[in-house]
Parts: C-alpha cells; sequence; structure tokens
C-alpha cells in the first residue's frame, strides 16, 4: 500500500545555517529555496526543511482514498480525511500510537 516516502519536512531555528549545513557540508543537491523553505534532493526524496515549521514525513500512495478505508477500518486515527491540495496532491493525515503524524498522499494519473 505505501509505496516510498515522498517527502519529509524538518522544522528549523535558522534556516540559512541548516541550508549551508545540508547544502555545503552534507553536499545534498537543492532543488529550490525560498524565503522560508528549502528543499533538497535525498535519493529521491525530498527533504525539506522550514522554520517555525513541524516534522511530517509524506508517504506516497497510489489511490489515497482506497489506503484511507483500509486504514481507518484496522483503527488508524486520522487527523483529516482525503482532501484535494492546490499543489495537485490528495493527503491525509494520520497519527502513530505514539502520536507521531504522516501524510499519507497520492497524485492524480
Amino acid at each position: 500500500m505505501i509505496k516510498k516516502i515522498r517527502h519529509i519536512t524538518f522544522p528549523v531555528s535558522d534556516l540559512k545555517r541548516a541550508v549551508d549545513f545540508y547544502e555545503n557540508v552534507l553536499g545534498l543537491k537543492k532543488t529550490g529555496e525560498w524565503g522560508n523553505y528549502a528543499i533538497f534532493d535525498v535519493g529521491g526524496v525530498e527533504l525539506t526543511l522550514e522554520p517555525k515549521g513541524k516534522f511530517m514525513m509524506f508517504l506516497l500512495v497510489d489511490d489515497i482514498d482506497e489506503v484511507y478505508k483500509t486504514f481507518k477500518g484496522k483503527g488508524v486515527r486520522f487527523v483529516t480525511e482525503p482532501k484535494d491540495q492546490y499543489w495537485g496532491g490528495r493527503t491525509a493525515e494520520f497519527a502513530d500510537p505514539n502520536g507521531n503524524k504522516f501524510i499519507l498522499v497520492s497524485f492524480k494519473k
């Protein structure tokens, strides 16, 4: 059902310092940067840095509505129901038993 980790967001206290570390120390390829956001490619997984953000992990699935129904039937606690996003994805957020939050994401074919 879950195909791969698509995207991970890390909160940072200083974006410029964090970008310098990930780009120049770790040698990751930066694919985009805005005033409050930076994205790196890590072997096909997007690593995003965001000041005052929150940790998020996006898990890619083929059919979010089908996975939502299956997981909900198994007792997964969802924070949001599947919904279309302005950037082209369809997402639903859930929490694991420890309260860690994950976002299921699918894209129209």
